[in-house]
């Protein structure tokens, strides 16, 4: 963007972090008032800052894409930075923001139930209020598994650390300590995505206990296909009634996920590789009447486990420097597919990357960096990355519904430094209004 165009951008855009504000009162409305009602895990008496300013304030690192505690503290220590937030949290009282130490020891104490509460409570509002049902698939959202690294390095920055050797049993052996996480996103069309749970991958209490005194080969970490049993349990303890149809990639092409979604009632849409199970994909090849739709091919009923499966494959045809690429997709599923629906389902199949493009990758490297370790307590760790999918979810209904559609082009990177620098502009009566839309959906 040019300075003549980033001139006409600002002028569109009075004060970003008012318009920010504006989209959250709108499809989020109770946010500030969930943050206030989780379990204080502090004394009563030696209460300075509440639960909203203390989430609160988290809240707004996130939106500002700051990455380091130290950062905010900085950041957030201006007077006009201090008294816009504490207005637009509905804490007027308040004449500063807590130092990044308070909020560590707080977010360290926190239960991180109390976070995914609020989450819960979001999505459950989003989902009522209808506006995105066109992002539904044969009546069903589409949710989308997938895991990430929140820490990788050569210390151990606790006890929970996942551990993997490299260079066994040479003088060159080092270990790589890792902290990872298995989220849930729901896709609401339109490029956005909602984190609607996630489940730690780490090494229990219970699990270092039982890993004593053995081997490093003997010794079987946790992982994405244990964490995600506890997923889906989590999922349907949260969303009895949701219809899913879940997409994930070839590695949650097998059985016990199959299993979980027919216990659950849910459906599935799973990238498939040929060597994941074998037998479905030498049966698919034997078939020779493939039913053909486009550029998709299909074979429905096919046996495994005792259970009928669905195969699905289309071809992907694209012009690069004057040649014609091919890449194949291919998928199983439970639902029926047939010729008027074979390309469509193609294209659903392919939105798993979504929970990359516009989950992951903004997360690490365009708007902050989750990887970042904001304390070395796994109390906090957890606390810091539920509240940042908070604000992460927040933005992107910000930069929909507000930048897109008053054609105001910036870089993700570019709309974290708008936001942080509106931070500091004097906010009229009618941008800190604290009106709300209703109470929180759930007590």
């Amino acid at each position: 963007m040019g300075r003549k165009e980033q001139r006409r951008a600002d002028k569109k855009e009075k004060n970003a972090v008012a318009e920010l504000c504006k989209v959250q009162r709108k499809y989020v409305p109770q946010l500030f008032e969930l943050f206030e009602a989780t379990a204080d895990p502090r004394n009563p008496c030696y209460i300075t800052y509440p639960n909203t300013v203390m989430l609160g304030q988290m809240f707004f690192k996130g939106i500002a894409g700051i990455v380091s505690m130290q950062g905010m503290t900085q950041a957030f220590n201006d007077k006009t930075i201090s008294k816009n937030l504490t207005l637009l949290m509905g804490c007027s009282k308040m004449k500063y923001l807590p130092h990044h130490v308070t909020e560590n020891e707080y977010l360290e104490r926190l239960d991180p139930k109390e976070i995914e509460k609020v989450i819960h409570q979001m999505v459950y509002s989003l989902l009522r209020r209808r506006t995105f049902e066109e992002a539904r698939y044969k009546k069903r959202w589409l949710v989308i598994v997938d895991g990430t690294q929140t820490y990788s390095g050569s210390r151990q920055i606790n006890e929970n650390c996942l551990e993997r050797h490299y260079d066994r049993g040479t003088e060159n052996e080092h270990v790589n300590y890792h902290l990872d996480v298995l989220e849930a996103k729901i896709y609401l069309g339109d490029g956005l995505v909602c984190s609607i749970a996630s489940e730690f991958i780490e090494n229990s209490e219970s699990d270092r206990d039982r890993y004593h005194g053995m081997s490093e080969e003997q010794i079987k970490q946790d992982c994405e296909l244990k964490a995600f049993v506890r997923l889906a349990a989590k999922i349907k303890k949260c969303y009895p009634r949701l219809p899913i149809l879940l997409l994930g990639d070839s590695l949650y092409a097998c059985e016990p996920v199959m299993k979980i979604c027919r216990d659950h009632g849910w459906d599935y849409l799973l990238r498939f590789k040929d060597g994941r199970i074998p037998s479905i994909a030498e049966e698919y090849q034997a078939i020779p009447e493939k039913i053909k739709a486009g550029n998709a091919e299909f074979i429905n009923g096919i046996d495994y486990e005792g259970y009928q499966v669905n195969v699905l494959r289309y071809e992907d045809q694209k012009e690069k420097n004057g040649e014609t690429v091919t890449t194949m997709f291919q998928w199983i599923t439970s639902l029926q597919i047939t010729e008027k629906n074979a390309e469509k389902m193609a294209a659903k199949g392919r939105l798993r990357w979504k929970i990359e493009n516009e989950g992951f990758n903004r997360q690490k490297n365009w708007q902050g960096d989750i990887t970042h370790a904001c304390s070395f307590d796994g109390n906090a760790l957890k606390n810091h990355y539920l509240i940042y999918q908070i604000a992460d979810f927040i933005r992107q209904l910000y930069e929909h519904f507000w930048l897109e559609k008053k054609g105001i082009k910036r870089t993700i990177k570019n709309i974290s430094s708008a936001l942080l620098a509106s931070f500091g502009r004097q906010l009229t009566g009618e941008d800190i209004s604290k009106k709300r839309l209703g109470k929180p959906a759930f007590e």
